[in-house]
């Protein structure tokens, strides 16, 4: 996230939002986070659209008996997001 400084308030209200969620389910996620994405391809990643559009965060979820789990497993500008794509590399990047 230091690389990206300009995204921290954006992100801080992101993480906000995540404190009081309620989910047991993945359009639960949908619903709140109406820009989220599921990334699919036999996966359980989410992709948040954070700051107007400008940053990705790509994240694995796991609905717990009690709680949701959401890990991030990427942070990264849309351009950079775009080139992730073009190499398949949403569904497996763990670099966080």
């Amino acid at each position: 996230m230091q690389s990206h400084s300009r995204s921290r308030s954006s992100c801080n209200i992101w993480l906000r939002m995540l404190k009081g969620a309620d989910w047991r389910s993945t359009d639960d996620i949908l619903n709140i986070f109406g820009s989220a994405d599921s990334i699919g391809n036999g996966t359980d990643r989410i992709i948040f659209n954070i700051g107007g559009n400008n940053y990705r965060v790509i994240c694995t979820y796991y609905f717990g008996k009690r709680y949701v789990h959401l890990y991030i497993n990427w942070i990264g500008t849309h351009s950079e997001y775009s080139e992730l794509c073009k190499n398949n590399q949403q569904f497996t990047i763990e670099n966080y």
